[in-house]
């Protein structure tokens, strides 16, 4: 097992998912020595959930994309771009920040799931022309991971979180695919509830 120590955690009410983009603004002091030590090294630094229940084990690694403004009282707001998953195998208190000992996980080896991708993506696709009204390019849709196509829907934390902990590329496409049928379902309701809206919540009766 390979272990990192000091690395930098920031518990955050968010799942950050490896691909995506996420906007962050560091107000607090203990973060601000932070990311001003990620950036002077290059360094990466943990996104992980504080769910009600306490934090999460497993969280995302994430490295700054881009500064987009420095105040003058050095607060900083920023994206920070997933890169990979990790394990908190223990906290640290030693340090100016949050941080601990962590091991990044790999995918178990397994053969390539050709029909649970075909699903994810399919179901993706629906889902991105029916939000859209655009239809997406296949090809594009086609080499999108699980992550990558998790990271552009606002799934919930629950089923981000899940995305996360599983190891296996073809069962976070099996869970891609669900997730995006029961997106669908949910659009659909809001459609006719709108519909519904625009006619003033009344049932109009004929004869």
């Amino acid at each position: 097992m390979d272990l990192v120590r000091n690395f930098p955690l920031f518990p955050l009410g968010l799942v950050a998912l490896p691909s995506e983009v996420v906007p962050l603004h560091i107000f607090e002091e203990r973060y601000k020595a932070m990311i001003a030590r990620c950036l002077e090294e290059e360094s990466e630094f943990g996104i992980v959930w504080l769910a009600d229940d306490g934090l999460r084990p497993v969280g995302c690694a994430c490295a700054v994309s881009e500064i987009l403004e420095r105040m003058p009282d050095g607060r900083i707001n920023l994206l920070a771009r997933g890169t990979r998953p990790f394990r908190i195998e223990q906290r640290q208190d030693d340090l100016a920040y949050p941080a601990g000992v962590v091991e990044f996980l790999i995918d178990r080896d397994e053969p390539y799931d050709s029909e649970a991708a075909d699903s994810a993506h399919a179901a993706y696709t629906e889902l991105v022309l029916q939000a859209t009204d655009k239809p997406p390019d296949p090809d594009e849709i086609g080499a999108l991971t699980a992550y990558e196509m998790a990271a552009t829907v606002e799934f919930g934390l629950e089923a981000k979180q899940g995305l996360l902990d599983l190891r296996s590329e073809s069962a976070r496409m099996k869970l891609v695919a669900r997730l995006c049928r029961a997106a669908i379902k949910r659009l659909d309701f809001v459609d006719r509830a709108q519909a519904r809206a625009q006619s003033n919540g009344k049932v109009h009766f004929t004869g």
